[in-house]
């Protein structure tokens, strides 16, 4: 059975995507697995007209059920009218796809976009594979993200000790030969809330804090300088919030050293050709720092609701911040 992205209410990133980098912002990419992150993405997308891309890991489609998800992202579109949005601008997106089964998979059962992540292939597989997804996709009209260079980091099985920078010398060769929609690129960003080891880091004088080094904005800027108005993605975007590591940690959690991209320089980036950031770390922590706090203030409370309530309007407050303050993507979608 196929179900074509356009019976569901959602759109694919192409006209989302030149829009974006035209306009010298960039389009939140989200995370979920369950019903609380969705109601808080929509709703922040939907109060902000904010258009968004609802992403699913593999990791998360296995734990949602992808039949589940089809209908959750229908859902979505139509939650979003409710809410006063006339014209939802919903993307549902494979993130870090890892074989053509399970991007084909994904584009049979609705998804709009989808990655193929050969970054740690050797590049002609790279290019192969990617190239094989783009093929299929484009026969129904789903755009593909493909990536270059590798992330350091861990985030559900997307996991690599060291991170080796985007070439910008391949990117025109990878795109002609692909055909892809938007690239996925490595310029010092990382996946986890644990982006840097403290050695790579410095310690702020006054606070004690660590302090990440800068990403390689010289990096971004050759491969803007090779492929002129092409989308650029950036991943592991999250900025790990330090108010949220300090209600986890003051609540019996222990999350020592967590440390993530500084939003200065993620607002830097959303003013150039990266037209999309990936942010999924942040909400896990604004989910995580809400239900530690609510179960040492109310210990009698087991209703899911009482918890997952609060939970949700942390991760709401959180994602409208990031679209207002960080991406700049509101009022793009009206």
């Amino acid at each position: 059975m196929k179900v074509s992205f356009k019976d569901l209410g959602l759109v694919n990133t192409r006209e989302m995507f030149a829009k974006a980098v035209k306009g010298g912002y960039a389009i939140p990419a989200f995370n979920f697995n369950n019903m609380e992150q969705l109601q808080a993405i929509i709703q922040a997308a939907a109060e902000t007209k904010s258009p968004v891309i609802l992403q699913v890991s593999k990791g998360a489609r296995n734990y949602a059920n992808q039949t589940l998800l089809r209908y959750m992202a229908q859902g979505a579109v139509e939650y979003a009218k409710e809410l006063g949005w006339k014209k939802p601008q919903i993307v549902l997106h494979l993130d870090h796809g890892d074989s053509y089964e399970l991007c084909k998979s994904c584009v049979d059962f609705g998804f709009s976009s989808v990655m193929i992540d050969g970054s740690a292939l050797p590049y002609d597989e790279n290019v192969a594979l990617s190239r094989k997804v783009v093929n299929y996709a484009h026969k129904y009209d789903v755009t593909v993200e493909a990536e270059l260079g590798v992330l350091a980091g861990v985030e559900d099985e997307v996991s690599s000790e060291a991170s080796h920078y985007t070439k910008p010398e391949d990117v025109i060769d990878f795109v002609k030969k692909t055909k892809c929609d938007s690239l996925a690129i490595s310029i010092g960003t990382s996946h986890g809330a644990y982006k840097f080891k403290p050695e790579q880091c410095t310690r702020d004088p006054k606070t004690g804090k660590l302090v990440p080094p800068p990403l390689a904005f010289d990096v971004l800027k050759a491969i803007e300088k090779k492929l002129p108005g092409f989308p650029i993605v950036l991943h592991g975007s999250s900025s790990v919030p330090q108010e949220y590591v300090d209600i986890i940690n003051a609540h019996g959690g222990k999350l020592p050293d967590a440390i993530g991209i500084p939003e200065e320089q993620l607002r830097k980036a959303a003013k150039s050709a990266v037209c999309k950031i990936n942010i999924d770390s942040d909400s896990r922590l604004a989910m995580t720092a809400a239900i530690r706090q609510h179960f040492d203030e109310f210990p009698g409370h087991f209703d899911p609701r009482q918890y997952l309530k609060p939970a949700r309007e942390e991760m709401k407050k959180m994602y409208i911040h990031k679209i207002i303050n960080v991406l700049g993507s509101n009022g793009k979608a009206r």
